[in-house]
């Protein structure tokens, strides 16, 4: 089942590399950016997925995907104490973004905007972004879950 999860975090990944993503930042990308832009992606993944049937099976996937961003922590070469803190900073930052965008749908462009702003303050315009996630969003929910997990989606 590991390999479906794989999937999953590798299509997440891709997403998160769209280099159009990073046009309004006014510097080159860092780790933290990309990790923010996976975790805003992860959030909607989680978001659309939710329900009592795909409990147990997104709670294998959260567990999934936090393992392989501690890796890849670890893989840049921070040490066991700094990975524990960054690892607890990025899971409060992701459970940040869940509570945010719980009702993204029924919020207004100006509330979208509000939020996201949270996240991405070092991006100078967030209506691209708003639009790319809104897009992305919807192209989740006309998805199943078990279409992630049986095949690689394109992103």
């Amino acid at each position: 089942m590991a390999e479906n999860y794989l999937y999953i975090y590798n299509n997440l990944i891709n997403y998160t590399r769209n280099k159009d993503l990073y046009k309004n930042l006014n510097r080159d990308d860092t780790f933290s950016d990309r990790l923010t832009l996976f975790l805003l992606h992860f959030s909607f993944f989680l978001k659309n997925f939710k329900n009592d049937d795909n409990k147990k099976i997104l709670q294998e996937i959260y567990d999934f995907n936090f393992r392989q961003l501690e890796l890849s922590i670890r893989e840049i070469g921070y040490g066991d104490q700094s990975i524990n803190k960054k690892m607890k900073n990025y899971i409060n930052l992701f459970h940040s973004m869940i509570s945010e965008i719980h009702f993204w749908d029924t919020l207004s462009r100006s509330e979208k905007t509000k939020k996201f702003s949270i996240f991405l303050s070092d991006f100078h315009n967030i209506d691209d972004l708003l639009d790319y996630f809104d897009e992305f969003n919807l192209n989740l929910s006309k998805k199943t879950l078990n279409s992630y997990l049986k095949s690689v989606s394109n992103p």
